[in-house]
């Protein structure tokens, strides 16, 4: 056991002090490739159940020219694809592949909020690079940044440690991840570890913060095996997030599993039933998955969704340093919650949209309209990115100048600075000279991120969407400053040079 601690501080440190700079391209974790412990991934997707995705189609205009739906930073979905494809998988599967996820893991250069204001807007139109009929409007939200260190954090670790979670892209990725975290808390935050297998356990309760050392090795002891009564410990897990709560702090339950549920509530809408009364208590609940061969994305989607939390995934250490060390303030704050979308389209310009993306987050004009719906949540200095593909009608003489109007309803939480359950709005007019005959660098990656998704999906929107004008785009880009955008560009071209072999 003392190896083990000596293994996992030293990889720890190795991390942060920048000397291992990435593990995702290598899929090497501790000595051991990931790609090894998944074994040949091609047709190998039986145990793995994803929400079943049926794109939206063109609406016309005249017809319906309102578009709801809610908003989330969910991100699970790109490193899931990235573990995939840079381990040799060829065969994706389709419902694996959700382009919201995609564009929002990246950061983009939209403007911030200022002042008071929890959200930000802008809007972009420009020519669709793989069809010649349509344009692409994006809309950026970018939510306001709030200091983690200045929160008081109440956290329960609910690790699973299940027989499935014995593979080196499994639970030892969530200790060396977990650790990182801790490494990180206020002296006086509050942290709890509940685990579960055949039954829970209690592995520590009420630890502060700075009890660093105690935290640390009661995560790396954990050890795998057992069947999943992944019920019984989520029940554990808010027993205690509610024991220690902190009034006006950041109280959340961190989920760490494979998503594989077999024991207790194993229906999705069970759990989703027993989560969304539970959120009335205060507590956010975040979920990471991890591994292969037995991800349940349906599920742990539905368990952050009803818990006021985000879906994550991590592939390597590199992804849980950039998760719960860089971004920590997004992963752990919420800022705005129930966010909801609604863009009305001027039908005098815009003949007919496709939403692109959030499909099974659609929601209806009365839905968006009332305050007790329950939609997504945005963390602190989160941006998520909106995308229609839009017909254009001819403009008569007498219609007004505009594409179309965005109207954001969001309840500001505690972290963002508001009382919980007051509702406000943003808004956003998308003028005609949003239209870049040139598209900017933000227009073009974030188009790049769209081809690639529908080229992976073989999406019947395609178009003319292809590879080599894909890669081409993505080389005329100066991604020099950012390491992750850099990533998605040899990501494309690795999928490439596998397919082709």
């Amino acid at each position: 056991m003392r190896k083990r601690k000596w293994l996992f501080t030293v990889l720890s440190l190795v991390l942060c002090t920048g000397i291992l700079t990435s593990c995702s391209g290598a899929g090497m974790f501790g000595g051991i490739g990931v790609g090894d412990a998944m074994g040949n991934l091609d047709g190998e997707f039986g145990g793995e159940e994803y929400t079943e995705i049926v794109e939206n189609a063109f609406i016309k205009t005249s017809e319906q020219p309102s578009s709801y739906f809610s908003i989330d930073a969910n991100t699970a979905s790109y490193p899931n694809l990235r573990s995939l494809i840079n381990n040799g998988a060829t065969n994706i599967p389709k419902d694996a592949v959700r382009v919201e996820e995609m564009l929002n893991y990246f950061e983009y250069d939209y403007a911030t909020p200022t002042g008071d204001n929890i959200l930000a807007l802008t809007s972009s139109v420009f020519d669709t690079p793989y069809n010649s009929e349509t344009k692409l409007l994006t809309i950026g939200l970018a939510a306001k940044e709030v200091e983690f260190t200045e929160q008081s954090n109440n956290i329960v670790f609910l690790i699973d440690v299940s027989g499935s979670m014995n593979s080196a892209d499994k639970l030892p990725l969530v200790q060396a991840s977990f650790s990182m975290l801790a490494e990180n808390l206020n002296p006086t935050d509050r942290v709890s570890i509940v685990t579960y297998a055949g039954e829970d356990s209690i592995a520590l309760e009420g630890a502060f913060g700075y009890e660093q050392k105690k935290i640390v090795g009661t995560i790396e002891d954990l050890a795998a095996g057992g069947s999943t009564a992944g019920s019984k410990g989520i029940k554990t897990a808010y027993a205690l997030a509610e024991k220690y709560f902190i009034e006006g702090g950041n109280n959340r339950v961190i989920l760490a599993t494979d998503g594989d549920f077999n024991v207790g509530l194993s229906i999705v809408e069970d759990l989703e039933r027993f989560i969304s009364r539970k959120r009335e208590s205060g507590v956010y609940f975040s979920v990471f998955g991890f591994g292969h061969g037995n991800i349940k994305s349906d599920k742990m989607e539905t368990l952050a969704l009803n818990g006021n939390g985000t879906y994550s995934y991590i592939d390597s250490l590199t992804e849980a340093r950039r998760a719960l060390v860089t971004n920590i303030g997004g992963t752990m704050l919420t800022v705005a919650k129930d966010v909801k979308a609604g863009i009305t389209f001027n039908p005098a310009y815009v003949e007919s949209y496709r939403l692109i993306g959030y499909e099974n987050k659609l929601l209806t004009q009365e839905e968006f309209e009332n305050d007790a719906t329950d939609a997504g949540e945005l963390g602190s200095g989160h941006t998520v990115t909106v995308v229609y593909e839009i017909k254009l009608a001819e403009p008569t003489e007498a219609c007004e100048d505009f594409f179309g109007e965005v109207v954001i309803k969001y309840k500001p939480t505690e972290n963002g600075g508001g009382a919980q359950e007051e509702s406000k709005e943003a808004s956003l007019i998308v003028p005609l000279s949003a239209y870049h005959k040139t598209p900017t660098d933000n227009d073009k990656f974030v188009a790049s991120v769209v081809e690639f998704a529908l080229l992976l999906r073989d999406s019947q929107y395609k178009g003319d969407a292809n590879f080599t004008a894909l890669i081409k785009r993505l080389n005329s880009l100066n991604l020099s400053g950012d390491e992750f955008k850099t990533e998605f560009r040899d990501l494309v071209k690795t999928y490439y040079t596998n397919t082709l072999g």
